[in-house]
């Protein structure tokens, strides 16, 4: 016989019976995923892909004979690097620019009480209803003229490229932020006067660490927007071609005769890390930050 002894639990644990309807939202979701990753894999693998197979009538999804020869011939093209730190300075003065002026902007919509507050949110509601490819031509002019006037944000310049990505990105950054800047009491803004604190010091020691995970989460969008923006350098960098940034990159494997598929696969790979690599950094961040857009 066995004995139990006096004082002690015994937990039976129970295996967990998954419901139905539980297997199939998980086996949907799986599926899901596998088509929106699908194509991301096709590139990779297109990419190490021999010529050969990447134009054949009778494509496999695997290789098993890896080449890095397209890789070789995107980092062998004349100003490729150049076109990465292009790429890579529009996208972080976006994205650092589009968090400040947000941040503060947020935070004045929020916290003051000013003639035509409404209506300015309703005009920032409407520019984003406005499709990007309708202003691309009024947009071309207006760089142009503000070249005219203010040289170095003109066109052929990375300036007229920052400009229309950060007027972009900030309709949505400050709707969202809006709701975290919302979601912190003002009584907390009370007891830090009371100790002392100046506005600013509150706003940048205080509310600025409490909203980071908002501006984490409109920065992955403001960033992934603009690096990889194709439209936006094919109107406004004309000649200057020193400007470009890397999608400006993929059309010299496009040619008149035979597209070198290869090549197109390698550089949107290439291009593709970054993205990657700043969503790893900041995932937490932006779990934390999306679940506190959708609470509020």
């Amino acid at each position: 016989m066995s004995t139990v002894r006096e004082g002690t639990v015994r937990t039976v644990r129970t295996p967990r019976i998954r419901r139905p309807g539980r297997l199939a939202a998980e086996a949907g979701a799986l599926l899901i995923a596998a088509a929106v990753a699908f194509p991301l894999y096709w590139m990779v693998l297109s990419a190490f892909k021999p010529a050969g197979e990447v134009q054949s009538t009778e494509p496999l999804p695997w290789t098993l004979h890896p080449s890095l020869d397209a890789f070789r011939r995107v980092f062998q093209q004349q100003d490729f690097g150049r076109y990465f730190l292009n790429s890579l300075f529009v996208a972080g003065v976006v994205v650092i620019a589009s968090a400040l002026i947000a941040f503060l902007a947020a935070t004045a919509v929020t916290r003051f009480r000013f003639r035509f507050r409404t209506t300015l949110l309703i005009m920032f509601l409407v520019a984003q209803m406005v499709p990007v490819e309708a202003l691309t031509i009024p947009l071309f002019f207006l760089m142009r003229d503000v070249g005219d006037a203010v040289p170095g944000i003109g066109l052929n310049t990375l300036g007229s490229l920052i400009l229309p990505h950060l007027a972009f990105s900030l309709p949505f950054a400050i709707w969202m932020l809006r709701g975290f800047v919302k979601a912190v009491p003002e009584a907390l803004e009370e007891a830090a006067c009371l100790d002392g604190a100046s506005r600013s010091r509150f706003l940048w020691q205080i509310l600025f660490p409490l909203v980071f995970p908002g501006l984490v989460a409109t920065s992955v969008f403001s960033f992934i927007s603009t690096w990889n923006d194709f439209l936006f350098a094919k109107s406004f960098i004309i000649s200057a071609t020193e400007n470009s940034t890397l999608p400006m990159a993929l059309l010299v494997f496009f040619k008149p005769d035979e597209n070198d598929w290869g090549g197109i696969m390698a550089a949107s790979t290439v291009m593709t890390v970054p993205v990657l690599v700043f969503f790893v950094l900041v995932q937490r961040r932006l779990v934390s930050g999306l679940g506190g857009a959708v609470k509020d």
